[in-house]
């Protein structure tokens, strides 16, 4: 039996959101079913946002970054958590799913394929146990979704931090300069610690390790400039945060109140960003008498500077990689609806495409501190100090 299938993208943008769309829109057209556009993700499906989908004028679609159906961090469930009693909020929330559920008829829709991340598809999760026909996709640069190897987008936003970095390495060699580069990734840090071992990063900060300032960046710079490094790179997390100890003894920019007291997006989660790790460090090494005299006895120019990757990362077109997972995951999704099984996320598992419970996908994945990308970056870090 036919089906009108609606799809949405939401959160923020990323490389390979287009591939999922043309994948989906491929197999629809091979199921016989329709794939009806909903623009600006959540906002989109309350608003009634649709447009109509033709896979014969979308060629090459898989190949363009961003996403046609635009995108938005809309939560329909705001006004719901906000309430403080538990089980109160839990009725809310269910209140809620139950009216977006209803939203299928006004749509004229049989089924939804959502793209997003841990907030795009929490919301996805909660209405199919209200009863919606839902199927997620992974999205997210930051690969920060548990149950998939990989999220599309992750690959080319940690080549974009790459060359980006790379290309800093010119400038900071050529000035004898400490470039402080703060790679996006929210609370989790695969981002920058891929993007960091890749292109050599000499201090690498992440969310999940908390930092000391005094033993993690001030005695590293040292160990540097004795073994002769004229330049240095440190890629800093945009959630990487100081250790209690290292924010009460070495900071005088920030205290723990500004970290509590973050603006929250619609999900509710800090925004990170606002924070500027990158700056705060940077105003930390000016106020550094001891560094500044130390690089002088070294022969070494003292300079400091900031560069914040932000949106560049998110920008441009997918790599190969990400064009055929974003397509693989497309495929398999509307396969999924022609199937009628719900309520799974797809995801990628080895080589393989695989399903998962959509409330197990929707869950959050951190670096674990025994990983070897970690032992690696250490490994690394050990040879800097060789005398030059």
């Amino acid at each position: 039996m036919k089906k009108t299938i609606g799809i949405l993208t939401g959160g923020g943008d990323c490389p390979g959101l287009n591939s999922v769309i043309y994948g989906a829109l491929l197999k629809a057209k091979d199921t016989g079913d329709e794939i009806i556009g909903i623009e600006k993700g959540w906002k989109g499906f309350l608003e009634n946002r649709t447009r109509k989908l033709n896979v014969a004028k979308l060629d090459d679609l898989h190949t363009i970054g961003g996403t046609l159906l635009y995108t938005s961090r809309t939560n329909p469930y705001k006004d719901a958590k906000k309430v403080r009693d538990p089980s109160e909020r839990a009725k809310r929330i269910e209140e809620t799913a139950k009216m977006m559920v209803k939203q299928f008829e006004v749509l004229g829709i049989d089924a939804l394929i959502a793209i997003g991340g841990d907030d795009t598809l929490g919301v996805a999760a909660a209405m199919h146990k209200a009863g919606a026909k839902v199927v997620g996709v992974p999205k997210t640069i930051d690969n920060d979704l548990s149950n998939t190897d990989y999220t599309f987008g992750f690959w080319s936003a940690v080549q974009l931090a790459s060359d980006a970095m790379d290309n800093i390495k010119t400038t900071a060699r050529s000035h004898q300069r400490i470039f402080v580069v703060q790679v996006m990734g929210r609370d989790t840090g695969w981002l920058t610690l891929i993007s960091g071992i890749s292109t050599g990063a000499d201090i690498i900060l992440i969310p999940e390790k908390p930092f000391d300032f005094e033993e993690d960046i001030i005695a590293l710079l040292k160990e540097r400039v004795k073994a002769n490094h004229k330049y240095h790179i440190i890629a800093c997390s945009e959630g990487a945060v100081p250790t209690k100890k290292s924010l009460e003894r070495d900071f005088h920019t920030i205290s723990k109140e500004t970290i509590e007291n973050l603006p929250l997006d619609d999900f509710g989660n800090p925004l990170l960003a606002k924070l500027n790790m990158s700056r705060i460090i940077v105003k930390e090494l000016n106020r550094r008498e001891d560094l500044k005299e130390f690089f002088q006895q070294n022969n070494a120019e003292f300079e400091v500077r900031e560069v914040v990757l932000g949106h560049t990362m998110r920008a441009g077109n997918p790599n190969s990689f990400d064009r055929i997972l974003g397509l693989r995951l497309g495929i398999r999704a509307a396969k999924l609806v022609s199937e009628d099984r719900y309520g799974l996320m797809v995801c990628l598992r080895g080589e393989e495409i695989d399903t998962v419970p959509l409330s197990e996908g929707a869950k959050k994945k951190t670096i674990p501190p025994n990983s070897d990308l970690v032992e690696l970056g250490d490994l690394i870090k050990k040879v800097y100090f060789e005398s030059r």
